[in-house]
């Protein structure tokens, strides 16, 4: 279940704008989309954000933020050279340990996402920071229930998704940005974190989702039984592991997109993966393409583009 963080009162906007030394004028707001801040103008002195965030530097930089921060510095609203600051840290936010792409979403229409696995506990949390302090949704993914709560305690507001093994923190509401569905679909229940995974990332980027687990070839009437859905999806992405026949199966049933993500799951000459992985290389069915072993958070993210055209 989703936390929502909470809003500012009035009161304590004043608060921060005060210790801040913003005065606050009677200009026009400002309204600064994605990142929903509502900017009360305070001639060159500064700003005061909604969220509590007083710098300009601080803006998430989002294609449609920096057309309003652009705009603001036309207005006269933003100094040029606030703006400047903001933008000093283009292409990325150097941290030692990380170099933060806060313009990633600019390029790619997806933000920066934090692969948790390999990464130390103080290393995710000072990436988070950084991310943080920019207004920006945040997930991690490949993210222990051990670590996650150490780093739960950095950042109460975060959820960690133990079924994905992923953690999100929302600062803002996710855009819908996807023209369709996107269907996640599981050859067995033990292929649900990778496919949990999936279905997780393509929320965050925006997507209608939905999900139809454990339908594999073994009793394929489970997915016959299924194809109203599958048929309603825009694009559809197939998770399976053993030898990884479901998505030439569901390929030959819809005229739609499929992304197979072969997993790890199998007994031996599944050599981890590659058994699936080589079976959907070699798919006959048309429209197929395929992901790296246990990859779901590619195949989301190449879903989210793909229901965007």
């Amino acid at each position: 279940m989703d936390m929502q963080l909470p809003s500012q009162s009035d009161d304590s906007l004043r608060k921060i704008s005060m210790e801040a030394g913003i005065r606050q004028t009677d200009e026009p707001d400002i309204d600064l989309e994605g990142v929903s801040y509502k900017l009360s103008v305070a001639s060159t002195e500064g700003l005061v954000y909604k969220s509590g965030i007083n710098r300009v530097e601080d803006i998430l930089m989002t294609p449609e933020n920096l057309k309003e921060l652009l705009d603001a510095v036309k207005l006269g609203s933003v100094a040029v050279d606030e703006a400047m600051e903001h933008l000093r840290h283009f292409p990325s936010q150097d941290l030692g340990c990380a170099q933060v792409d806060h313009h990633r979403e600019l390029r790619q229409g997806m933000p920066e996402v934090i692969f948790g696995e390999g990464k130390t506990n103080d290393q995710v949390c000072r990436i988070m920071s950084a991310m943080v302090a920019k207004g920006a949704n945040i997930l991690v993914t490949r993210l222990s229930a051990d670590k996650a709560g150490d780093i739960a305690a950095t950042f109460p507001t975060a959820v960690y998704h133990g079924d994905a093994r992923c953690l999100t923190l929302e600062q803002h509401a996710v855009e819908q940005l996807g023209r369709g569905k996107i269907l996640v679909v599981s050859a067995g229940t033990s292929d649900i974190p990778v496919a949990a995974e999936a279905l997780l990332t393509a929320r965050f980027l925006g997507n209608e989702t939905e999900h139809l687990y454990d339908v594999g070839v073994a009793g394929i009437h489970r997915l016959l039984a299924r194809r109203e859905l599958l048929c309603s999806a825009a694009v559809i992405i197939v998770v399976a592991g053993m030898e990884g026949a479901l998505p030439s199966v569901v390929g030959g049933l819809v005229a739609k997109p499929v992304i197979a993500v072969p997993t790890s799951i199998g007994y031996g000459a599944s050599f981890g993966g590659i058994a699936a992985l080589l079976g959907m290389l070699n798919s006959c069915a048309a429209g197929v393409t395929v992901v790296n072993i246990d990859n779901g958070f590619g195949a989301a993210c190449a879903a989210s583009l793909i229901n965007r055209v």
